[in-house]
């Protein structure tokens, strides 16, 4: 607020032309009004942007808990697989004489098919993470876009009101005349 009033006391300073006119130095104006719009973008944005993430933050960590878990029941399914595999090979010494060849491509079948278990399991796990982090992403630029858009419009309207302007005008006039 002090930068608003600090402003204003400098038209104190400005030589006056006899006429009221715009500003039409860009280098001088934009400056100012950049950084209107970016205090207004910092001051409502960053509690609404810190709860936004926190939430993702721990939505993100449930999916990658849930993947976690998903990843234990297929190690645990490798388990039993490799104590299938162990009952397999007692077998196959048992049955070597009748048909060893058969009971090596039903070993490598089963141990193919944990494997592709697995890299499934690992694949879906690593999209559904990307896929939140994306979401969360988007999610989270919409939000701040809507909430800043939304809380510069509210500031400009509750700021620019015919009682603003002229008490600011009043205050300005009072400072140059206890000047002289």
């Amino acid at each position: 607020m002090k930068n608003v009033t600090d402003s204003f006391v400098s038209l104190v300073h400005w030589p006056f032309a006899g006429s009221f006119g715009f500003n039409t130095d860009i280098l001088a104006t934009n400056p100012i009004n950049l950084s209107v719009v970016l205090g207004v973008l910092i001051f409502f944005g960053k509690g609404v942007l810190s709860d936004l993430l926190d939430n993702r933050k721990l939505r993100i960590l449930n999916t990658i808990r849930n993947s976690e878990e998903l990843q234990g029941g297929a190690i645990e399914r490798l388990e039993k697989a490799r104590a299938r595999l162990r009952k397999a090979e007692m077998e196959a010494d048992q049955f070597r004489v009748n048909g060893y060849s058969e009971i090596e491509r039903e070993k490598l079948n089963l141990i193919n098919s944990t494997y592709k278990t697995l890299e499934q399991l690992e694949n879906y796990k690593n999209e559904t993470i990307h896929f939140e982090q994306q979401r969360a992403i988007n999610q989270v630029r919409q939000r701040v876009f809507q909430q800043a858009l939304q809380g510069a419009l509210g500031t400009l309207n509750s700021c620019l009101n015919k009682e603003l302007h002229l008490r600011t005008i009043s205050a300005n006039i009072d400072m140059f005349g206890t000047m002289k």
